[in-house]
């Protein structure tokens, strides 16, 4: 079901998965997890992060609004849960921060993980004290309009990937990963197997080199 508004179209039709694969995928970093979806899926090399906290793993609250407008995102306030990443395609757009100190301490008391944004923050030296990781594409003094149209809850593309509500996204020093919920189990036992190679990799090095 979507409610209209005049400015912002809410899909609330998702349920966020169990919190056990929250769990299961933090044990692993983006690069293994990357190797194990066959390379595919990851934010591109312009989703950078502004703070030095970088590793989270949540459920994608997708968020998509105008070049330099973040009426939508402040509207997604209303239905955070605790676990989410927050995902805004802002379109690319870096003229104009979407997000800054208001909303990323909002973002966090409401039990948001992390925040990723296809755009500009500002205000970094706040976000960066709030301990959040935060990915986006670049910074800008500038804030935003508030005017709308936007869209909470439907599929965005977020760095080049498509990202759907209830998608598990992963991030680190390296950058982020989008992992489709419906392939999560499959990608789990993958990123195992990937992780028992590299172990093994490892100790051979050690080996060789002790």
């Amino acid at each position: 079901m979507a409610l209209e508004t005049a400015e912002v179209r809410i899909s609330t039709s998702w349920q966020r998965p169990e919190n056990k694969w929250l769990a299961a995928f933090a044990e692993f970093p983006v690069a293994n997890i990357g190797d194990a979806m066959e390379r595919l899926n990851m934010c591109d090399g312009g989703i950078v992060p502004v703070s030095s906290n970088t590793a989270f793993v949540g459920f994608a609250f997708p968020v998509q609004v105008t070049a330099g407008d973040n009426a939508a995102v402040i509207r997604a306030l209303d239905y955070i849960q605790p676990g989410d990443v927050m995902m805004i395609n802002g379109q690319g757009h870096i003229d104009r921060a979407l997000v800054g100190e208001q909303l990323t301490q909002r973002f966090q008391h409401a039990g948001a993980v992390a925040q990723v944004i296809d755009g500009a923050v500002r205000d970094r030296s706040v976000i960066e004290s709030t301990g959040l990781p935060t990915f986006c594409r670049g910074t800008t003094p500038a804030g935003p309009f508030k005017n709308g149209p936007g869209v909470i809850g439907e599929p965005v593309a977020i760095g080049g990937v498509v990202c759907c509500a209830g998608d598990i996204v992963v991030g680190d020093d390296d950058g982020v990963i989008i992992i489709p919920f419906w392939r999560a189990e499959a990608v789990l036992a993958a990123v195992q197997e990937v992780a028992r190679r590299e172990a093994e990799m490892t100790a051979e090095v050690t080996r060789q080199y002790k």
